[in-house]
């Protein structure tokens, strides 16, 4: 392998709603230019300030189920009756031209995607690889005032997504590094140091 040869790699962001994981990779895509945030669609409304084809791809039910049927997620999931699916395509194209993706996935994205990755064979696009890192609040109480604090959400939906959140953590020992978002400049410290050690490895699955 030439010393200049770029081999990109795919990083997984997950973590339960309120926890941070939008604004950390919302920074490290505006530091790493090289990286493509993959851009999840989903059937919710948009929030105030969020602007479709950057945050997510809003589709309307009728939308995504065409695309669902055409295969043009690599997986799908309901979270909050509202259905979420991660396009192939961009991911694809952007690995292809030597860029770094980061997703920005719940759990059981998440799992899927990893799925995808290990069974891809050497010369396909998705043979590289994988970092999945899972950030989390410092407690749950935390997570609830933030949710509270941020005022989109009823008291009932706050308390389903504290539950959710509970079932969620419970995953992050499958995640290869684990964030404790505290204090945003020092989780993003943190964020930002796995990505540059990973990318200075000096061997990856991607090389063999």
């Amino acid at each position: 392998m030439s010393h200049t040869t770029w081999t990109p790699m795919i990083f997984i962001v997950s973590a339960p709603s309120g926890a941070g994981k939008t604004t950390l990779c919302d920074k490290l895509q505006a530091e790493f230019k090289n990286l493509h945030y993959a851009i999840t669609a989903t059937t919710r409304p948009s929030r105030e300030g969020e602007v479709n084809g950057k945050h997510y791809y809003f589709l309307t039910e009728d939308e995504f189920e065409r695309r669902l049927k055409s295969g043009d997620f690599f997986e799908t999931a309901v979270v909050h009756g509202y259905r979420y699916g991660s396009p192939k395509s961009p991911v694809i194209e952007a690995l292809r031209a030597g860029r770094d993706v980061l997703m920005n996935l719940d759990v059981q994205g998440a799992a899927v995607i990893r799925k995808c990755v290990a069974a891809a064979p050497p010369g396909d696009p998705l043979h590289r690889e994988l970092v999945d890192i899972f950030v989390v609040p410092p407690s749950l109480e935390t997570l609830k005032k933030r949710l509270v604090k941020r005022g989109k959400d009823t008291d009932e939906t706050i308390e389903r997504r504290l539950k959710q959140a509970k079932e969620e953590i419970s995953h992050w020992q499958e995640y290869k590094y684990k964030v404790v978002n505290d204090d945003l400049a020092e989780a993003y410290d943190n964020m930002r140091a796995i990505i540059l050690a990973e990318r200075h490895k000096t061997r990856n699955r991607a090389d063999d």
